[in-house]
C-alpha cells in the first residue's frame, strides 16, 4: 500500500494533511466531553447544548462545498489558516457564553466553520490534486486515519484537562494547540507535485456542480453518507450520556471515544488498501452492514467497561473509513479537479444527518429518559445506506495483465 508514495514530497503532502485533520477532527470529535461541564455550569439543559453542538453539525457540512470551492478556485492555503484560526476563536470564546445562542455562535458556527474549512473536503482535495493517481488511494487512507489519530490523543487530552484545569482552562487550551498546526499549511499548499487537471476538458466548477447534482449516483453515494453522520454524530455528542445511564464512570466515555479513534487508524489505512483493490461501493456495504449488527449486539450485551470498549473498537474500524471509498467515487465518477466542492457536497449530506443525529438525541433523552430509540433508528438507516451504495454504477477495479 505504501509502496505507492514512494517520493518524499508525496510523503511530505500526506503527512501534513494528516496532521491538519488530527487537530480539526480530534477537537471536532471531543466536544460531547464538554457537554455534562456546559450544562452544570450554565443550567441549559442537555436539549439546548445538544441545539448548540447539532447546529455545528450543519455548519460543519454546509461549510464543507463552499471551502471546498474556494480551495479549488484560489489554492488551499487562504482556506486552511482562515479555517485553523476561526476554530481557535470559537474554541476560546466558548467559555465566556452563557446562553443557548450564544453557544450556536461559538460552537456551533465559528468553530464549526473553522474546523470544516480545515476538514476533509479541502485537505482530500488539495492532496489529490497534486499527488500521482496511484498514490491518491493510499494517501486518502493516511489523511483519515490523521482524523482518526486526533481523536485517539484528543479525548482522554481533553477530560485530563477538564479534570485537572477546569472546562473553561481546556477550552482555552485547545485554541492554542489548534493555533500550533498553522505551519503544516505551508507544507501542504508548498510547491511541491502537480495540480491535476479536470478529466472533463472544458467544464468549468459550476457545470461539473450541475452533472453532479443531477446523477442518480451521486444521490445514492449521498444518502448513505448522510446515515454515517447520523450515526457518528449521536455517538460522538451522546455517548458520554449512555455511559452516565449506565452507572460507568465519566472516564469511560473519554477511553470508548480515544478506543474509536486508534481503532480507525487501523481501519482508515485498510480502506485505503481495500479502495485500491475493491469496489468502493462494496467497502460501503460491509461498512454499513457491520454498524447494524454491531449496535444490535450492543443492545443486548451487558453495559460494562469492556462491553463500551469493544462496541467502540467495533464501530472505530469504520468510523472515519468511509471517507476514502466515498471520495474515491466521486474521484472515480467525476474526476479529480474540482473533488473539494464535489466532495464538500457529499460531506453536507453527512452532516445533515449528522445534525439530526446530535439534535434528536437530545430531544429523546429529554423525552423517554434513555436513548433507546436512537439505537433503533441507528440500526434501520445503517442498513438502509449499506443497500443504497449496491446500484452504484462504478467502474471495476483495473487489474494487471497476467503473465
Amino acid at each position: 500500500m505504501f509502496r505507492t508514495l514512494n517520493q518524499p514530497a508525496s510523503w511530505a503532502i500526506t503527512l501534513s494533511a494528516a496532521g491538519i485533520l488530527m487537530v480539526t477532527m480530534g477537537a471536532r470529535q471531543s466536544l460531547g466531553l464538554f457537554v455534562s461541564p456546559l450544562n452544570t455550569a450554565t443550567g441549559l439543559g442537555v436539549a439546548s447544548i445538544s441545539l448548540a453542538m447539532a447546529v455545528g453539525q450543519f455548519t460543519w457540512g454546509a461549510i464543507q462545498p463552499l471551502a471546498g470551492a474556494a480551495a479549488d478556485r484560489f489554492g488551499p492555503a487562504r482556506v486552511l489558516v482562515a479555517g485553523l484560526l476561526l476554530l481557535a476563536v470559537g474554541s476560546a470564546l466558548t467559555p465566556s457564553m452563557s446562553s443557548t445562542w450564544g453557544l450556536v455562535v461559538s460552537l456551533g458556527l465559528l468553530s464549526a466553520i473553522g474546523s470544516g474549512a480545515g476538514s476533509f473536503s479541502v485537505l482530500i482535495g488539495a492532496s489529490s490534486q497534486r499527488l500521482p493517481l496511484e498514490a491518491r488511494p493510499a494517501a486518502s487512507g493516511v489523511i483519515n486515519a490523521g482524523g482518526s489519530f486526533g481523536q485517539f490523543v484528543f479525548a482522554p487530552l481533553l477530560q485530563a484537562l477538564i479534570q485537572l484545569i477546569g472546562w473553561m482552562g481546556a477550552m482555552w487550551s485547545l485554541a492554542v494547540i489548534v493555533l500550533a498546526a498553522l505551519p503544516l499549511v505551508r507544507i501542504l499548499a508548498g510547491p511541491a507535485g502537480q495540480q491535476a487537471k479536470s478529466s472533463l476538458p472544458g467544464e468549468g466548477l459550476w457545470p461539473s456542480v450541475r452533472g453532479a447534482l443531477g446523477d442518480r449516483n451521486f444521490a445514492l453515494l449521498n444518502l448513505g453518507f448522510f446515515t454515517c453522520g447520523f450515526h457518528i454524530a449521536f455517538l460522538v455528542t451522546h455517548l458520554p450520556g449512555e455511559v452516565d445511564l449506565c452507572g460507568l464512570p465519566s472516564a469511560v466515555a473519554s477511553w470508548a471515544l480515544a478506543v474509536i479513534g486508534l481503532a480507525n487508524i487501523f481501519g482508515s489505512l485498510y480502506a485505503g488498501a481495500c479502495v485500491a483493490r475493491y469496489r468502493s461501493k462494496h467497502v460501503l456495504f460491509c461498512m454499513y452492514g457491520s454498524r447494524a449488527l454491531l449496535i444490535a449486539l450492543y443492545l443486548v450485551a451487558p453495559k460494562t467497561d469492556l462491553t463500551f470498549y469493544v462496541f467502540a473498537a467495533g464501530l472505530g474500524f469504520t468510523w472515519l473509513a468511509t471517507v476514502p471509498p466515498t471520495a474515491a467515487i466521486v474521484g472515480k465518477l467525476f474526476g479529480v479537479r474540482y473533488l473539494g466542492t464535489l466532495f464538500g457536497i457529499s460531506l453536507l449530506a453527512h452532516q445533515i444527518g449528522a445534525f439530526f443525529g446530535a439534535y434528536l438525541g437530545g430531544l429523546a433523552l429529554t423525552r423517554f429518559g434513555d436513548y433507546g430509540w436512537m439505537w433503533y433508528a441507528d440500526m434501520v438507516l445503517a442498513s438502509g445506506a449499506a443497500l443504497a451504495n449496491l446500484p452504484i454504477r462504478e467502474a471495476a477495479i483495473a487489474r494487471p495483465a497476467s503473465a
